[in-house]
């Protein structure tokens, strides 16, 4: 909940800036939605986003279902541009948002399923799980990993993790470890090197290096790093894309926190 509160804030003032902008809209997106009616508003979330990454580097892993590019200028990593345009939903449903997401401990048919219903194919998933190169978990996510997996685990890495992850809940259920422990504050493919090292966090992360379809797609990555940030690239644009409001649709929420 703190993670959100913090969110709030920092967009709260760049959505005012938007939402201000009440007035007839193509109903497509374009990469230059705002140049005519607000030109400087990318230029002002972008020194937001910048200054927000730049005192916390967490930042950029809270930002980035929210596809703002901008935010791995100083992570290194792929940018592309971003299509605007979006109006809001009428209504907001917590609990059907999370029955969408992806569990930390899915499998990898659970994965490839979950994906596919949102048109991701099982390459997009893989590349967009490499969004797990910045960021942390918390222990509750990945006491399973370490105690009750059957999956490939490297064993210095998991005596790392029991230090700190005792095997009963509640007791450390909020510590903190990196997605990546090589470069967690970089964006790179390293997350996909831990992978062929079996040091993947969470279950769902070590299912796509597990001797099973999506294994040469990990190795391709950690072969071909311009693959990865280009199949990055490609399906954030696309997820980006999934049931959009344009035109007449939705409404501009004068809070983005709640339906106007």
């Amino acid at each position: 909940m703190g993670n959100y509160k913090y969110m709030e804030t920092i967009f709260v003032p760049i959505f005012i800036l938007l939402v201000s902008l009440n007035y007839v809209m193509p109903c497509n997106l374009t990469t230059n939605f705002y140049d005519k009616t607000c030109p400087k508003a990318l230029a002002t979330i972008k020194r937001s986003v910048l200054a927000s990454v730049s005192s916390n580097p967490r930042n950029a892993a809270l930002l980035v279902r929210l596809h703002f590019h901008d935010c791995f200028v100083q992570l290194g990593g792929k940018s592309w541009p971003v299509r605007l345009g979006r109006r809001d939903s009428t209504t907001s449903n917590p609990d059907e948002a999370n029955r969408d997401l992806p569990r930390g401990n899915f499998n990898l048919s659970q994965l490839i399923d979950n994906f596919r219903r949102k048109g991701l194919n099982a390459r997009e998933m893989v590349a967009l799980s490499g969004s797990h190169t910045i960021g942390q978990a918390r222990c509750v996510t990945f006491r399973g990993r370490i105690y009750n997996s059957a999956l490939n685990i490297d064993p210095a890495f998991n005596s790392s993790l029991s230090a700190i992850c005792p095997p009963t809940a509640p007791n450390g259920d909020g510590n903190l470890r990196p997605l990546d422990l090589q470069t967690p504050n970089r964006f790179d493919n390293n997350y996909f090197r831990n992978l062929v090292s079996s040091r993947g966090l969470l279950i769902s992360d070590q299912v796509l290096f597990n001797g099973d379809s999506t294994d040469s797609i990990v190795t391709e990555y950690v072969q071909n790093p311009s693959a990865f940030d280009k199949d990055f690239a490609s399906a954030m644009i696309k997820m980006g894309e999934i049931d959009v409001l344009t035109g007449d649709a939705g409404i501009i929420r004068s809070l983005c926190s709640r339906a106007s």
